[in-house]
This record gives C-alpha cells, structure tokens and sequence, in this order.
C-alpha cells in the first residue's frame, strides 16, 4: 500500500529525487514511471539518470543502481540543480515530525546532551526548501514519530505529504492533516498513534491498489526490495 500511495504521487514529466537508505521510494518512482508517469526524469543518489539496473537495491547508494544511466553526476552538481530549482518532487526520511511539517534527524532530548542522536539531515536542510515540494515516507506510525513539536528542527520547507502504514497526511494551512486512512487502519488507530490532534471525521480510505499496479509492482521489484524497512521483513535473496 505504502509503495503505491507513494508511486501516485509522482507526476509525469516531473524531475524527482530519491536519496540515501530509501528503498521504498526508489521502488515507487520506478512503479511510477511504469505506469502513470513515463516521462518523469528519477535521479537517485548512486548518481543515475533514468537508470535501468537488472535489479533494484535496498542500499540505495550502490553503484549497480545507475547501470544503463543517461549521465553520471556527482553531488556537488546535484546540489546546484537543487539551487536552479531543478528538482520537482523530493523523497525524503525523518525521525520525527512535528504537526508544523517540521523534520527532525538530528537528536532526541536536549541537542547539547541526546537521549538518541541520530545520522544527521545529509541535504534535507538543503532540499526540503529548494525542491518544488517533499514527501516523506515512514515504515512506522507512533506518538513518538508524529509529535506535536520536535526536539530539534533539522529541516523545514515545502513538505507535501507523509505516506505511514496508517495514512496519508497534506500539509494544509500550515499544519499536517489526514488525507486518507488506508484499508488496514481506521482513522480511529490514525488518531491513537499521532502525537497531535488530527481531524478523521469524513476522512476517505485511501484507494487500494489496482491489479494493474500490483502486477508492474512485481515486475519492477521482484525481490521485494519494498520490504526492506519493515521490521522482521528483508529482500528476497538474489
């Protein structure tokens, strides 16, 4: 569900990105350009244009993913197509996420002395202002993610949409509101594990996926590399 709700929201002829340890984006741009959206440009951080590996990668860093690419770049470029304004879509993670569409991949608790620090933001600083809009994608859906403030604002900027295996939130009127609960969920449990009040009353299910979508999503991801983020799940071995 979550592969598909994400694969929706590119649209054709748009540039977008998909960036480090991002697996489930990588493989929604791909379904996107599959079906809905074949003259979308996917620029991936391996440092491929359109590329055509034989298989997708659940590291999306390795090299193998830019086989078949129309050019190689590197990220100082890709940071200057950034600033040109030539990314339309961006893919990014968080560990949290405020009510505001706040991004936080910094710390948990006070940043002088974390509970937890975290990788950092690489570019999402960067990105989430300069892109044409953001989505961000989680493989969990708790209090502690979705809070109403976060501990450390690592990014702020043009965030769209947040795919959870709950929901689909939008931003609107400058904060984070529930767009569709998804077939698995009710938008009871929506409201139970969201840190900040959410209006559910009305809200529709999100539509799940076609025989049409489920069929070329086997065909781009055939070992399962869509999984790789949930808990006790792992690619199939190639």
């Amino acid at each position: 569900m979550m592969a598909v709700a994400l694969a929706r929201l590119v649209g054709d002829g748009e540039t977008v990105f998909v960036g480090v340890n991002s697996p489930l984006p990588l493989v929604a741009a791909t379904l996107a350009r599959r079906l809905h959206a074949p003259d979308a440009t996917l620029i991936t951080i391996a440092g491929g244009v359109n590329a055509t590996p034989a298989r997708l990668s659940a590291t999306t860093t390795a090299a193998g993913l830019a086989e078949g690419s129309a050019s190689i770049f590197d990220n100082a470029d890709f940071y200057d197509f950034v600033a040109r304004g030539g990314i339309d879509l961006a893919f990014l993670g968080a560990a949290q996420v405020d009510a505001a569409g706040h991004l936080n991949t910094s710390v948990i608790g006070p940043h002088e002395r974390p509970t937890v620090r975290f990788p950092g933001g690489g570019g999402a600083a960067f990105i989430l202002p300069l892109a044409g809009r953001t989505v961000v994608w989680r493989a969990s859906h708790s209090r502690r993610v979705f809070v109403e403030r976060v501990d450390f604002v690592t990014a702020s900027g043009r965030l769209d949409r947040v795919v959870t295996p709950l929901c689909v939130f939008r931003m609107d009127g400058g904060r984070l509101e529930v767009e569709s609960v998804h077939p698995s969920s009710t938008a009871g449990e929506v409201a139970r594990e969201t840190g900040f009040p959410v209006h559910t009353s009305g809200v529709p299910s999100t539509a799940p996926p076609s025989e049409a979508e489920l069929t070329a999503l086997r065909e781009v991801d055939p070992d399962g590399v869509r999984a790789a983020e949930f808990s006790g799940q792992r690619p199939a071995s190639r």
